[in-house]
């Protein structure tokens, strides 16, 4: 679906470099067809360099071209971006726009963008870096089927890719954007535990790190509920059963909950 298709990466931060190399990476699209831009000129050059594609400052020019454009800018600067797509008529050969900014309807940049642009919302995490990221996308008004199947193509380049309504996005955002940050406390935590027992702290971080995915890999590849998990490994009147009741007196279930709501919240305020 990707074949033939110029895509421009508009904004070269973290996550710009990260899809721009996950499309190079899967060898759907090659490097003559991604055109990326960043803020400075020096940006500009180094990611031209590091990755061997086409980058500049010209937002504009970029596009031009471009089947499908990803922005790829902070929630503050959509505006002002979107709007210098549309008074430099950048989109008037109808691209599929797909944005990554963290609080943005689609909405808001269809209502700039206007013409019917097809929009789908996309929200990625910082496991995508390496691969093993999870993206949510979300259509806009104008936007197809078709449009959320190239979306999802791009994405899935990068890990796992799901579609679901644009309501749910900033609890997308609050927990698989921001949730590996909490994860990392917790990894940190548990690690801090081995530690406090003897082990040395690049062993104990080794060891808490690899059980991590392990577990991750066993609830994706199982299908199983994280409590029927947790179950198996509890055996009566064991070491799990006791340092699991020391976790209920932390009240460790409801401390995540919260900062995922309250996560969601903070994203949900970022557009405005």
């Amino acid at each position: 679906m990707l074949a033939n298709k110029e895509i421009a990466v508009i904004g070269s931060g973290t996550m710009g470099r990260t899809i721009a190399a996950g499309l190079l990476r899967s060898g759907k699209v090659d490097a003559s067809r991604i055109r990326a831009t960043a803020r400075t000129r020096a940006s500009a050059d180094k990611l031209a360099q590091e990755l061997g594609v086409s980058c500049s400052t010209d937002n504009a020019a970029a596009a031009r071209a471009a089947a499908v454009i990803i922005l790829c800018v902070k929630p503050k600067d959509v505006e002002k971006v979107a709007e210098g797509l549309k008074s430099t008529r950048a989109l008037a050969h109808g691209p599929l726009v797909l944005s990554i900014s963290a609080g943005v309807s689609s909405g808001f940049i269809e209502s700039i963008l206007g013409d019917s642009t097809p929009v789908v919302r996309a929200m990625p995490n910082t496991p995508c870096l390496i691969g093993k990221g999870m993206t949510v996308v979300a259509k806009g008004s104008h936007a197809t089927d078709e449009h959320v199947a190239i979306a999802r193509e791009i994405f899935s380049t990068l890990g796992r890719c799901i579609e679901l309504e644009e309501k749910h996005m900033d609890t997308v955002t609050g927990l698989s954007a921001s949730g590996p940050a909490f994860i990392y406390i917790i990894i940190e935590a548990l690690a801090d535990g081995g530690v406090m027992r003897g082990l040395p702290r690049h062993v104990a971080t080794e060891l808490v790190a690899q059980m991590t995915l392990g577990a991750a890999e066993m609830v994706l590849t199982t299908g199983k509920h994280p409590a029927a998990l947790k179950d198996d490994v509890t055996t009566p009147a064991g070491c799990t059963i006791a340092g699991i009741l020391a976790l209920e007196d932390g009240r460790v279930r409801s401390v995540l909950a919260r900062a995922v709501e309250t996560a969601a919240k903070v994203a949900g305020e970022l557009g405005k």
